[in-house]
């Protein structure tokens, strides 16, 4: 009951805003595009892309 009347008397001092803004969205989706962006720059580099080859070719020549 007191956990009730405590949440209560929360929301109505601070609101019950529990999503975010259509700014805030905004905001988030450009950060999201711009971490994969160079996050495919980085992948798609010559050093990283020879690594990921070599990693592939032992791990496709191993032997059991």
């Amino acid at each position: 009951m007191k956990t009730r009347r405590t949440r209560r008397a929360l929301a109505r001092r601070f609101g019950t805003d529990a999503g975010m803004t259509t700014s805030e969205y905004a905001v988030g989706t450009i950060a999201a595009c711009a971490f994969a962006a160079v996050l495919y720059k980085v992948v798609t580099s010559g050093a990283v892309s020879g690594a990921l080859q070599s990693l592939i070719g032992k791990a496709l020549d191993a032997q059991f």
